[in-house]
This record gives C-alpha cells, structure tokens and sequence, in this order.
C-alpha cells in the first residue's frame, strides 16, 4: 500500500496545528522534509516526550517520508536546550544510520511556527499567504510522523498524547482516546485551583474556555497537544474577556506608534508585509474610509498576520490589542471582498536574526515563570466511559458518519469517513456501543447493551 493511501486510511492529520490532512501534504515531491519538534510555545510537554520516548520511531518514519517525497535534506528541528531529547535523537540517528540531520533551534518564540522553522532552516521565505512547498518544503510535527508510522502498520489514529501545565500540582503527560472529555483529564492531574480556566493550547495561540459549560463541553482532538491552567484571576484570562470594544477604545485613545508591534512581528522580520502599528493608527477613521483601494492600503496587511500574538502579548508597551484588531480587521476585508495582493518572493529582513523574542522573558512577561517546571512528566493512561468524538477535526470538510445509534464498534473502527474534497477519516478510539449521531459529533459508550 501507498503511504499517502495509508495515511489517508488512518486519518491522520497535522498533530500540532490545524489538523491539515497529512495524505494531502504527502502527495507531493519536495526538496527539504523539516520534522518540527520546536514545541512552538512555552510549557507544552508533549513534543519533548515524543521525542525522549519514541526516538528509533521518529527517525525510521522520517527517513521514510523523506524517501516518500524524494527529498535531498531529511531535518529534525528543536531547541538547542532540549539536551536529553537531542541525545535521544542523535543516538537514533547513529543507530539506524540514518541520513538524517538535527537542526538546533535557538529558544525563541515561535521558533516552532512552520514559515519561521522554514526560514531557519533553509533561509527560504514562503511567500505570503503561501506554504512552505511554494520553497521546496514540507514539514511535519513530530506527533505526525509518529501517526504516520502507526498509519504503515495498519493502525489509525484513535488516541493523543497531550501534556497539562500550568496551575496543576505537577505536569502530567496523558494518552487518552480521541473524544476524551477535558474535565475528566484535569481531574487526574492531582489538584486544580479553586477557580480556573483552561487553555487548549499554548498561552499565545490556544483556545481560552472560561466558562464551567464550556470546559464540561469540550473534548480532545487530534489537535489537541496542550491543557494549561490558569486560575481565573489570572491576567491573560483577564485580557481575553475584554470585549472588542473596548480594545477598539483603547487602541485608537493610547496607541503610541512605537512600531514595536511590526518590528518584532516574526512574520514580518521573514520579509511579508506586516504592518499593525499601520492597523493601529488608522482605527479611528475606518468607518469613514469608503474607498476600497484606500481601505486595502490602511489595513491590507492584516491578511498576513498569523496570530502570533507577539505584538499584543510581549511587544505592546501599552498592553493594547493589535492581534484582535487585525483579526476585526480580516472580518473586514472580507465582507468587502478585498484580498489585498501578495509578495511571492519575500526577503527576510535584516534584523531577523536581532528582534527573536527569548522563551524565558516572554513566559516572565506573560506572569508564567511559577509554572514552569524542569522535571520529566509521568504518562498517564486514561480510559473514560464515553467519549464524544467530533466529526471535525480538520482542516476542510467535517467526516460523515457511516454508524448508527446502537452500533457496537471496536477501537479502530471506522466511524466517519472523509466527505468528498479536503476531509479525513475518524475511527473509534474505545470498544463500545454508539449512543448517538449528530451533525457534529458521535457518542460512543462503554456500557454493555
């Protein structure tokens, strides 16, 4: 069989993104095949027990792809501090004799964000709005080469690894099935505050949950490689219930035009056309501004932010907002049909390699530093009476369910499989019976019938 059939078979798709399915990504040639094991953002455990635990794994299955795309350079990329991991790597690497090189990152925020691992790497820059194969690359987390490597022997994905940090009594590793409620993972970490919100995620980019009903709602996907908690108080919990309208009073009463936001932008230091100190300055006088070309030239480059959060997270010396005022900008741009044009040969700019943003100041500066912790996680396994296992998972279409309620299904059944066009399959990740079916999830239970 076809690795881009397996892949696509097991419905494997991007482990540390937005789930982009992987058989898609494969189907392709490519000059660099880039491993990502940077863990993008601070007190994420996950890519660093990947690697500590299933080295000989990673570096067999990467050597494959490599093969698979016909790739001339086959790169591990991750922090030059993660020692142990690195020792792992390297001592996988001399074993299988691998072609294999590891890159080592300096630790700096987001060196794990695929267009700044591409930069680094091969001092390419993907073309605005663009993807890394627009250079000759393709890049994979390594939580992906590990579902693909389970995808050549036959098995699917049913289960995540994902790390809980934050205010917890100590970082715990889990290995759940997919559709596993979050509630029931953070009631195995051994102590949570009194009052806490969760983030799917890391603190810069995840999904905030705030509300009881929220956190009794969600469940872990095949995205989902982080929980951090934080108590309720806390100031990045404080900053995402602002209401936009008080960010929009805000930036337009106390923006300074510092530049800081643009200048420290990692997208714009790789040579794309960033601009929100621009965005942040011509707020007051959007509702008036009729002309689409004047519209396009004021607030065009908020199409290229990546949400980041560099430059309302570490770069605002105000504490303003410019990520979600270019997000309400984006919105914008839609509704008027704009889609400002972009730079297809971007130059990095020269200091890239000057405004990198350290790991340990940005978690200082984001009130993390309590969190952080140097001991090695301990895995958990955790097997929940139901999961709810969302059809949408992925980037593109959500799967169709091909079960009923009332079906009995065995771990690694199908139960979804992928709609027509960009979509991917869904297996079960438990023995059980189907509860129920709904235009966004199945309810599998372990109950005996």
């Amino acid at each position: 069989m076809q690795m881009t059939e397996a892949v696509k078979n097991a419905g494997v798709v991007g482990a540390g993104g937005a789930g982009f399915p992987t058989h898609v990504k494969l189907n392709t040639k490519a000059e660099y095949f880039l491993v990502n094991a940077a863990e993008c953002e601070p007190l994420i455990e996950t890519d660093k027990y990947l690697c500590r635990t299933y080295a000989r794994q990673i570096v067999r299955t990467a050597v494959r792809i490599a093969g698979h795309l016909e790739a001339k350079h086959a790169v591990i990329a991750l922090k030059e501090k993660y020692s142990r991991e690195i020792g792992a790597l390297s001592e996988a690497i001399a074993e299988e004799r691998a072609d294999l090189k590891i890159f080592r990152l300096r630790p700096f925020y987001p060196a794990g964000d695929e267009q700044v691992l591409v930069h680094q790497v091969t001092e390419r820059s993907v073309p605005e709005r663009g993807l890394p194969l627009d250079v000759g690359c393709v890049v994979e987390n390594v939580g992906t080469v590990l579902a693909v490597s389970d995808a050549l022997e036959g098995m699917p994905v049913t289960e995540k690894f994902l790390s809980v940090t934050g205010a917890v009594k100590t970082p715990v590793m889990f290995r759940v099935p997919i559709g596993t409620p979050v509630r029931e993972v953070l009631q195995k970490t051994g102590g949570l505050p009194g009052q806490y919100a969760v983030i799917l995620g890391g603190p810069m980019m995840g999904k905030m949950l705030t509300e009881e009903r929220d956190i009794g709602q969600a469940v872990v996907t095949k995205t989902t490689g982080n929980l951090l908690v934080l108590p309720k108080d806390h100031d990045l919990v404080r900053r995402t219930l602002m209401p936009r309208e008080k960010m929009i009073r805000r930036a337009t009463a106390a923006c300074i035009q510092c530049r800081m936001c643009t200048d420290l932008c990692p997208r714009y230091l790789i040579g794309h056309e960033v601009y929100p100190h621009r965005i942040m300055r011509n707020l007051w006088r959007q509702p008036d501004v009729t002309d689409e070309k004047e519209f396009e030239r004021c607030f065009g480059s908020a199409a290229n932010c990546c949400n980041c959060g560099v430059c309302e997270m570490f770069a605002c010396p105000m504490g303003l907002s410019p990520r979600k005022m270019n997000e309400y900008v984006k919105e914008l741009l839609r509704e008027r049909g704009i889609n400002p044009v972009r730079s297809l040969n971007p130059g990095a700019r020269r200091a890239v390699d000057y405004h990198r943003i350290p790991t340990e100041r940005l978690i200082a500066r984001l009130g993390l530093t309590q969190y952080v912790s140097h001991s090695l996680p301990d895995l958990v396994r955790l097997d929940p009476e139901e999961v709810m296992v969302p059809l949408s998972q992925h980037i593109g279409k959500p799967a169709v369910p091909v079960v009923s309620a009332g079906d009995r299904v065995k771990k690694g059944d199908l139960i979804a499989e992928a709609a027509e066009g960009l979509s991917a399959n869904i297996h079960a990740g438990v023995d059980g019976v189907v509860e129920g079916v709904t235009a966004d999830s199945i309810r599998i239970s372990r109950r005996e019938e």
